[in-house]
């Protein structure tokens, strides 16, 4: 009998036609390591899957690859040659193009100035303009969005859009491998899928894409295969075909997450915040709700249908043209931030990084900065006081910090919006205006979220919660309205609603049926 050969398994089996091939990555900062022994390979034209939890190492591994920082150990072989750049412009030069979740780009400069920025074709000391605009024609007609032209101020376009603009960058540097690192986490599903079709023709051309992102769902769609980082370590790489969210899921975190939306039983109260046909400067045109004690409210809608604003409007960022808000039966027509947080509302901001944090901080500073009297002493800071006060906030939510007196600019994204959510608790809110509380965050660390807005609500705080991501709202929220072009619906039960449904009402398809 013929000697059967056994099967090689998905997740050892080396891609055909490698384009980059990692062998044993080890990275350390200080006595910490970031990386260890980790190996990727990507093939040509192949969409790869990178994940794992926040501080799993993704970032320091596309930093490795971008040339941003030295291997402490190992060896990288791109195109077939020997890859170590010595700085990001050499790997740009060399054929990879890194897009970060925060652009790099310059709002007061047109679509093909951000384009060629660093790129640029000169002739004795002059633009070739001409040429230049030539290159950057070729690379919108990849991305097929009639509204992204040369000319145009990139400040007049929308965040779908933006992320278009990095994506043609790469193109006009001929790019080989594109590396996007959490690229639909600000944008709505209709430009989610105008992504996600630009990525199959590049994949169509031949150029490799390394995709990270918290959303397991978009895997499914988008990658070929996938990597897992745990801990700073390669732990499983294989074919996304056949394999489910919960197979990832427990690769990520070392166990199964039997519940993704952990339930808390709560019960609403009596009415905190009222909200009587609110107007804001632009938006929203028009907002109507009750929020009780103990409730978690929804608000659901397209980019740019005025959520964002409506919490802003509320906090006191931005002006009240109109209507009125009631909160514990006291009427007013706003107040500035500083008033609010007296009145113990608390905002989470969409915008971590202008407006969450202070990134030249301390993570304990900026965890305790809007609650300091709580460490004070006869007027003055305690500092031992402060630092416990934080890691109390930073055990309970889990927040990977290697020093929590270390600017907070070290830490991942994830771990930055846990910071500026622990920063809410340590004020002890009654009112939590929470817009997109788990934004480049985890799944593991989702469901600890979840968990914690649910324990919030069960204490007798009112949560109003924004998000793009319909199942979090659905699997959540006790009550959902929708925003439509400024204009917020009634709230109804969640569980009475579905994703088609929210859509539809979001869209205005709901009306028009």
């Amino acid at each position: 009998m013929a000697e059967v050969e056994p099967e090689v398994a998905p997740e050892v089996a080396a891609p055909l036609e490698a384009l980059l091939v990692a062998r044993g990555i080890s990275k350390h900062f200080g006595g910490q390591s970031a990386l260890s022994d980790v190996d990727l390979q990507v093939a040509r034209g192949e969409v790869h899957a990178l994940v794992g939890e926040n501080g799993a190492g993704k970032s320091t591994l596309i930093k490795v690859l971008a040339g941003a920082i030295a291997p402490d150990a190992g060896s990288i072989s791109f195109a077939g040659r020997s890859f170590a750049p010595r700085d990001p412009l050499a790997a740009r030069q060399a054929g990879i193009a890194v897009i970060y979740q925060e652009l790099s780009l310059a709002p007061d400069l047109s679509v093909q100035d951000n384009v060629m920025l660093g790129r640029e074709q000169h002739r004795a000391g002059f633009l070739q303009r001409s040429a230049m605009r030539a290159r950057v024609l070729e690379a919108l007609a990849l991305l097929e969005h009639a509204g992204i032209t040369p000319e145009r101020k990139l400040a007049a376009l929308g965040p779908g859009a933006r992320q278009l603009v990095e994506v043609a960058r790469a193109l006009v540097s001929d790019a080989q491998l594109v590396i996007m690192d959490e690229p639909t986490s600000s944008l709505g599903q209709a430009d989610v899928e105008r992504l996600f079709a630009v990525i199959a023709r590049l994949r169509a051309r031949g150029v490799s894409v390394i995709y990270i992102s918290h959303a397991l769902e978009e895997l499914a769609r988008v990658a070929d295969r996938y990597t897992v980082l745990r801990d700073g370590k390669h732990v499983k790489s294989g074919a996304m075909a056949g394999t489910t969210r919960g197979e990832l899921i427990e690769a990520m975190v070392g166990r199964s997450l039997d519940e993704a939306f952990p339930k808390v039983p709560h019960q609403p109260g009596e009415v905190l915040l009222e909200l009587d046909r609110l107007q804001g400067a632009r938006l929203p045109r028009e907002a109507s709700l009750q929020l009780r004690r103990g409730e978690i409210l929804g608000i659901a809608g397209l980019v740019g249908a005025g959520r964002s604003e409506l919490l802003r409007a509320l906090f006191g960022l931005d002006p009240i043209a109109g209507g009125t808000v009631k909160l514990s039966g006291n009427v007013d027509r706003g107040r500035p931030p500083w008033i609010r947080l007296a009145q113990r509302v608390g905002l989470l901001s969409e915008q971590r990084k202008e407006e969450g944090i202070a990134l030249g901080l301390s993570v304990v500073d900026n965890l305790t900065l809007a609650g300091l009297g709580r460490s004070a002493r006869s007027g003055w800071l305690d500092r031992r006081a402060q630092r416990a006060a934080a890691q109390q906030w930073i055990s309970a939510l889990a927040v990977r910090v290697r020093d929590p007196l270390a600017p907070i600019a070290a830490l991942s994204g994830g771990n930055q919006q846990k910071v500026a959510l622990a920063r809410l608790l340590h004020c002890d809110a009654d009112v939590l205006l929470l817009d997109e509380p788990t934004r480049g965050i985890d799944v593991g660390s989702k469901a600890e979220i979840y968990r914690l807005i649910g324990e919030l609500a069960a204490q007798g705080k009112a949560v109003l919660l924004c998000s793009s991501y319909l199942p979090e709202l659905l699997g959540v929220s006790d009550r959902i309205a929708v925003m439509h072009r400024g204009r917020l619906g009634a709230a109804r039960d969640a569980a009475s609603l579905s994703e088609t449904a929210l859509l539809q009402e979001a869209t205005g398809a709901a009306a028009d049926a």
